[in-house]
């Protein structure tokens, strides 16, 4: 996601020497520097001592780690601090870092890799509105972004854009599956169920329709669409839905409630 970001903003004519990575595998460091051309340094607070944006795109469970001997560097400067570690709240990683922090929490999800993303972004009371705007454009050059009314909505997020892109290649897996087992070649059957979805998609964001008018549009009464839609009704499409929501929304506040116990 780190690297996703960095080509994201490099798209979008952010100058190279301006990007600073802080990376521990000396491999890694001399790759982002031949591919990319910015700055990178292997010691996280020099990187913090010159930085006045700093995004923190580590897994979860070390962001404690990571966060606490930067505490000093921290309050000594008033910076702009970016989370995209799914499931730490603001309020915890602000007490790591030794409070008084303007920070963002953005819930990105894997298709920003293709700069095609969706994130849900929040901000603690720190923020102010010219920090927003740079929170924004960071995100906004691997996707589109939405900014939350709270903070508690960020699991919901998680669950639905952070989840939801597995979500999608299920039902593209389960479309291929039923199509190869009913004749079509497997190559055939998975190239048509992801253009599918492909084209569906890219049609729901550049029509005024909603995605329920673009169904009816495309559903004949007495058609094959509306037999198809119909075993999926039957089978509880919308109740599974609701299902999977809930459960990763629940997952994500457990998640959030186990990080926070290492404050």
């Amino acid at each position: 996601m780190a690297e996703s970001l960095i080509g994201g903003l490099l798209a979008s004519g952010h100058k190279a020497s301006l990007i600073h990575v802080s990376e521990p595998d000396s491999n890694r460091r001399s790759r982002l520097l031949a591919e990319y051309g910015i700055n990178c340094v292997e010691d996280n607070i020099e990187l913090v001592e010159r930085a006045d944006l700093i995004l923190f795109a580590v897994k979860p469970q070390l962001l404690h780690q990571v966060a606490l001997p930067l505490r000093e560097s921290m309050q000594a400067k008033q910076r702009l601090i970016i989370s995209i570690a799914a499931g730490v709240r603001s309020a915890d990683l602000e007490q790591w870092l030794g409070g008084g922090v303007a920070i963002v929490r953005v819930m990105p999800n894997t298709p920003a890799l293709v700069r095609a993303g969706a994130s849900g972004l929040y901000a603690n009371h720190l923020v102010n509105s010219e920090q927003k705007n740079q929170a924004e454009a960071v995100m906004r050059s691997v996707g589109l972004t939405v900014w939350l009314e709270n903070e508690a909505q960020m699991d919901i997020v998680t669950a639905l854009s952070g989840s939801g892109p597995a979500y999608v290649f299920r039902v593209i897996e389960a479309m291929e599956n039923a199509a190869t087992r009913a004749g079509l070649a497997r190559e055939t059957s998975r190239l048509l169920s992801i253009e599918t979805v492909l084209g569906a998609a890219k049609l729901a964001v550049e029509s005024e329709d909603s995605p329920a008018e673009l169904r009816q549009k495309v559903t004949s009464p007495g058609g094959t669409t509306e037999q198809g839609l119909k075993q999926l009704d039957d089978g509880g499409i919308e109740q599974l839905f609701e299902k999977a929501i809930n459960a990763a929304t629940d997952r994500s506040r457990e998640i959030g409630d186990d990080l926070g116990a290492t404050s």
